[in-house]
């Protein structure tokens, strides 16, 4: 099995669970005399089933990405870390870029006019940086996901 597999079935536990949540949480509970939608005991089993499997894939895709050389330097795990930090970076840095670069429209002279404390060109180029360094990075662990196996 490739990680990317692993990965997307990982996915589908998470859905699923969701789903067998929710079918419990409606038969949980009924009038008294009545029967639920849905037996209970089997959604518990399944339930079970599936957060085995969902341990089992993330146990391997830990394993795999902890081991998988991302270059000379990092491993896939190392990647990831890169990317969600990058991600986080270029979020908070468009927000403050979009706060600075609000319009806000005048009527009188009377009115408070409010400027930019923050340069936001050099802002908005840093972002650019930054979600070009997250897709070159995201596109490298996309490529190895489907070239490794699952450890």
């Amino acid at each position: 099995m490739k990680l990317a597999e692993a990965l997307a079935e990982r996915s589908d536990c998470q859905i699923r669970l969701e789903e067998l949540k929710k079918r419990l949480i409606r038969s949980a509970r009924v009038q008294e005399g009545e029967a639920p939608a849905e037996d209970t005991a089997e959604l518990l089993v399944e339930i079970e089933r599936v957060f085995g499997r969902l341990l089992e894939l993330v146990s391997a895709i830990n394993r795999t990405n902890a081991r998988t050389a991302f270059n000379d330097t990092q491993t896939i795990s190392d990647a990831i870390a890169t990317r969600d930090v990058l991600g986080k970076k270029r979020d908070l840095l468009t927000g403050i870029a979009d706060a600075a670069s609000t319009r806000q429209d005048r009527y009188s002279k009377s009115e408070v006019k409010f400027v930019a404390t923050v340069p936001i060109g050099q802002l908005q180029k840093q972002v650019d940086q930054l979600a070009k360094q997250f897709r070159d990075v995201d596109t490298r662990l996309q490529e190895l996901n489907w070239k490794t196996d699952l450890i």
